[in-house]
């Protein structure tokens, strides 16, 4: 994270020196910043892995988005068919995500994909329950969110 800040600042810094206040000098400055710190992060043990985790971030977002889509048409196609194809239910995923942040950030994406819900954490933080509209294959459905938690601590670790 902090990394991230240093090629937010780097980024400021280039714009206030060109002059230029716009959203693509500001993103030309982002890609200069990040440039900068990949030849850094060998020297300054804080940088390292930062020029690592962009593309993973990138797979990431193209991957959720390709799952938003699919569970989209999902959901939609039952609610304009006439016949209910939902078989609702409750999952129970074992976590791979240890701290707060981790448990949160998957949590919230399991509940942003429609079609299902993260209801709650147990007390050991070790399980997610989570409501799914969709439970003809638990173990299909358990595969599908264990990719998301994996791709998802991928980007946090």
């Amino acid at each position: 994270m902090m990394a991230f800040m240093w090629n937010l600042t780097l980024a400021l810094i280039w714009v206030v020196l060109t002059g230029s206040f716009t959203g693509y000098n500001f993103l030309v400055g982002l890609i200069f910043g990040y440039m900068v710190l990949a030849v850094m992060q060998r020297h300054v043990p804080l940088l390292h892995g930062y020029t690592s985790r962009f593309p993973r971030l990138l797979r990431f977002i193209v991957f959720f988005f390709v799952e938003l889509m699919k569970a989209n048409f999902k959901v939609a196609f039952d609610v304009v068919t006439p016949i209910w194809y939902m078989r609702p239910g409750v999952i129970a995923m074992p976590l791979e995500a240890r701290t707060e942040m981790e448990i949160t950030m998957v949590a919230n994406l399991i509940s942003l994909t429609p079609g299902t819900l993260s209801l709650d954490v147990s007390d050991d933080r070790r399980v997610l329950f989570i409501h799914a509209m969709f439970m003809e294959n638990e173990e299909a459905l358990l595969k599908e969110l264990k990719e998301m938690e994996r791709r998802a601590l991928e980007i946090l670790r």
